[in-house]
């Protein structure tokens, strides 16, 4: 995927996330950047819901990660911003994760990008009035346009 999508308001962000979800492989691991409140976990929740997650689903900051099963299999959501050093979320068994996932979303991912060069990178930034998505790198092929967005 190449690119840039404008995402004028929240139920265009939910939308993209979900096409991203079925263009996304199983096993994917999709790290997204951005500031605060640009809407990483808004995408997730849109990744979750076209995967079959019906509950709540939240940002991990404080837990670090969360695991949401889905049909095709766990939807797993980290949280590294309070985490210098990902040595920590390694330790609580994020490689055992990311190995039986559908699809992996890591937030404030950066520490961990040199393990994980095939790894697909989402920025998100403010686009007044919505956001904007920008694919920095990544295996999807292909290009976004705004109507895939809602």
């Amino acid at each position: 995927m190449t690119g840039s999508v404008f995402l004028p308001s929240e139920r265009e962000q939910l939308a993209f996330g979900a096409a991203l979800a079925e263009r996304l492989p199983p096993g994917s691991l999709l790290f997204l950047e951005g500031e605060l409140g640009t809407g990483k976990t808004t995408l997730v929740r849109g990744l979750a819901r076209r995967l079959g997650v019906s509950g709540r689903v939240s940002s991990p900051t404080f837990t670090l990660i969360q695991s949401y099963p889905t049909p095709q299999g766990p939807l797993v959501h980290a949280d590294l911003y309070r985490l210098a050093d990902p040595a920590p979320l390694l330790e609580l068994g994020l490689e055992e994760l990311l190995s039986s996932c559908r699809l992996a979303a890591i937030e404030w991912g950066e520490a961990l990008y040199p393990s994980y060069p095939q790894a697909a990178v989402l920025r998100l930034s403010y686009a007044p009035p919505g956001r904007s998505a920008r694919w920095i790198s990544g295996p999807p092929q292909g290009s976004w346009s705004g109507s895939e967005a809602k």
